[in-house]
């Protein structure tokens, strides 16, 4: 092993590493797409047969298995997991900014 290689841990956010503003919010959009995308494979389920199935068009189940998230608020991916029979606990903690465990 290289002792000149320093090992830097990540936070949990990889938003939040690379200083996206909005990163939390961009980290709970795309857990809660892959649990959408995680419901679809777990189904066997076509982008076709889940807007069959929830009255969603195909085109945003599209658009979350490619991470294509801009137009989705936490809210409306909730719904498409409501719709897909997945129910969603929140848990939210906040700290000041300056005290938070992950933010440096």
């Amino acid at each position: 092993m290289n002792d000149d290689i320093e090992v830097i841990r990540g936070s949990g956010n990889v938003y939040r590493d690379l200083g996206v503003i909005d990163a939390d919010l961009r980290q709970l959009k795309a857990l809660l797409a892959a649990e959408v995308a995680k419901a679809l494979d777990e189904r066997s389920m076509t982008v076709r047969a889940a807007a069959s199935h929830t009255g969603i068009a195909a085109a945003d189940f599209s658009r979350i298995r490619l991470a294509k998230l801009d137009r989705f608020t936490v809210d409306r991916l909730m719904i498409i997991l409501a719709r897909l029979d997945r129910a969603v606990e929140v848990t939210v903690a906040v700290w000041p900014r300056k005290l938070h465990p992950a933010v440096a």
